[in-house]
């Protein structure tokens, strides 16, 4: 082939391609290869730094200053104050004992709380008659006000409520919301009761992915329902344990309303009051917002480092 003929050949290939624009490739590095995705996404992404990381980042810059309120426009001095108002929490009885409290809770509920609802969920998931029915009357009480279903259980737990009118002379005294030794697990039997339908429908959700074949497998190998159960339902589950622990974990850890409605603000001597009930009273109630922001920080602290460990576990198994 002659010079002249090689000169006047096509290029192919990559020579062929134009080269890409500068801006294009600077677009997509920042952007990513689908930018309408990023766009889209950009409303929730605003709405997590305004609601969510802007107040914890102003609760730890508070934690770590000489903080309270003062009249809207007001120029007032907060100094630095470092580790004053983590000091004072931590030798604060008060605070430590709801925190302890709080680990009595989650000990109670999050345990309760899955087998619970992977238990329901399973038995729901085989039921044919009836099923949206029974799916609903479990959901119920997860969106119902607390307020509203307080009473009920105010009804039946008072000293002359209709347990201890069951119960007769096995009835506790101190009655159940004002015995310091069992106030904080009747709240995590009433937060289990109120939350389970919210993760049953999680669990009926992973159990519609498990494949019937495994089942069928495992009846031809001679395995029973709890050998079924325990060998192909909770492995196939896991992703949603490991969901449904984590949920319950935060949802525990910000406990309020319940021990506020049920025991009148953490009673009796403090037995039920949590984390976030003292954060209210030292903040709200005593005017403290430095204080009650190192509070929340080493509860979002005490809360992440929970979740971690339980999803570590939960995966190694």
């Amino acid at each position: 082939m002659s010079t002249a003929d090689t000169a006047a050949a096509p290029v192919t290939g990559a020579a062929a391609r134009s080269p890409r624009p500068a801006g294009r490739g600077r677009v997509t590095a920042v952007l990513g290869r689908h930018p309408v995705g990023m766009v889209l996404a950009a409303p929730y992404a605003v709405f997590i730094a305004v609601v969510f990381a802007y107040p914890l980042g102003f609760a730890v810059w508070m934690s770590f200053h000489d903080y309270f309120f003062a009249a809207p426009g007001a120029a007032v001095d907060r100094p630095f104050v470092g580790l004053d108002n983590y000091r004072a929490v931590l030798a604060d009885p008060a605070v430590r004992q709801s925190f302890g409290n709080i680990g009595i809770f989650l000990v109670i509920n999050v345990p309760l709380t899955t087998v619970l609802a992977l238990l329901l969920a399973v038995a729901l998931n085989r039921v044919v008659h009836a099923r949206t029915f029974l799916r609903v009357a479990f959901y119920v009480p997860y969106v119902t006000a607390s307020v509203a279903v307080v009473g009920v259980w105010l009804f039946l737990f008072n000293s002359d409520g209709l347990v201890n009118s069951v119960l007769g002379p096995l009835a506790p005294d101190p009655s159940w919301l004002v015995n310091a030794g069992l106030a904080m697990p009747v709240i995590a039997v009433f937060v289990v009761w109120k939350q389970l339908g919210f993760f049953i429908l999680l669990y009926l959700a992973a159990l519609q992915n498990v494949p019937r074949e495994l089942y069928e497998s495992a009846s031809v190998d001679g395995a029973g329902w709890w050998r079924r159960f325990r060998s192909v339902t909770v492995p196939a589950v896991r992703p949603a344990t490991a969901l449904v622990v984590i949920l319950a974990t935060i949802t525990g850890a910000n406990l309020f309303t319940e021990p506020y409605l049920l025991t009148g603000g953490g009673g009796p001597n403090g037995a039920s009051a949590s984390p976030v009930l003292v954060m209210y009273q030292r903040g709200i109630q005593q005017g403290q917002p430095d204080v009650a922001a190192a509070i929340g920080v080493l509860l979002v602290i005490g809360v992440l480092i929970i979740s971690w460990v339980n999803r570590r576990l939960i995966e190694r198994d």
